[in-house]
């Protein structure tokens, strides 16, 4: 209730979901031509409402990845496909198009996790695994070959294709096989988070279809936020890391595990609600006890 907790949606969701960083974001303004700074600026507000609503109604921090609403003005109502939205006024809306639920939908995160110029299925793949899903992927080798890009005067492939050149060798499989096809699943969003059916460049119908880790076939959004919402503990798990690094202002530490695990097994009781969350933070012995370091127990 307090004013102050705006301060988790600016500072602490936004960091943790890099929604900072749409701002150094500079779509090619010739791929793009439906970018403009307004649309920049609603990607940041849709966020901050949409984030803040989780925190102020005290919903379940599931309903992150699942809630089948937003908020959008005019300018994001037509970026999105929604009609009859006029006016810059923002206002809460039911999405029918369920590509558009949860943050996978979002435009700010599709466009931080793309190039200037075009998708980034590994980027994308690698953002949920880091933030959504706390596994983040192993560095890539050191002589590890750059992306193909497209050659001059040969036939324009997909991004996809291009990715598979990449990821023939065994080495490079060994994680794009698990990042890969997060990112595929939310190829028919641009880099700009706008919907497309085919490729820009090769002309071709997009494929997001793919296989999880765990055996799960994907076709797109929905069905990559069907198989995150199998295990909700995951995210929340994550989200709850993320929150309590911000509220002890340092790194956790292997003997903190055990609190943040007790926490998101706690909250499960209560739908995983966002104030059970915070309570089972302030209320930990990380949050309440200082370690004391060696010279100063001397």
């Amino acid at each position: 209730a307090d004013p102050k907790a705006k301060a988790l949606v600016t500072n602490f969701a936004f960091q943790w979901l890099n929604v900072r960083g749409i701002d150094a974001s500079e779509p090619d303004a010739f791929i793009y031509p439906n970018f403009d700074e307004n649309l920049r600026i609603a990607f940041r507000r849709e966020m901050e409402l949409f984030i803040e609503s989780i925190l102020r109604e005290d919903r379940s921090a599931a309903d992150l990845i699942s809630a089948n609403y937003t908020f959008v003005n005019e300018r994001l109502a037509r970026h999105y496909g929604i009609r009859d939205i006029r006016g810059d006024q923002f206002r809460r809306v039911t999405l029918a198009d369920e590509n558009r639920w949860g943050l996978l939908g979002k435009g700010s995160i599709l466009m931080v996790t793309s190039y200037a110029n075009r998708t980034a299925p590994v980027i994308r793949g690698a953002y949920i695994l880091e933030n959504l899903l706390g596994t983040p992927p192993a560095p890539p080798p050191p002589d590890v070959e750059g992306f193909p890009e497209q050659k001059e005067g040969a036939k324009v492939l997909t991004v996809r294709e291009l990715m598979s050149l990449h990821r023939s060798k065994p080495s490079c499989n060994a994680c794009h096989g698990v990042m890969d096809p997060l990112g595929f699943a939310l190829e028919n969003f641009d880099g700009i988070g706008e919907w497309r059916d085919k490729d820009r460049d090769a002309g071709t119908v997009i494929d997001a279809a793919g296989q999880l880790v765990d055996g799960t076939a994907v076709t797109g959004p929905v069905d990559l936020r069907k198989a995150m919402m199998k295990r909700p503990d995951q995210f929340v798990g994550t989200m709850t890391e993320k929150l309590m690094i911000y509220a002890l202002g340092r790194g956790l530490r292997p003997y903190d595990m055990p609190a943040v695990r007790k926490i998101v097994r706690d909250a499960a009781k209560d739908n995983y609600k966002f104030s059970s969350l915070v309570m089972g933070i302030v209320t930990s012995a990380p949050f309440q006890m200082k370690r004391v370091s060696d010279a100063e127990s001397n």
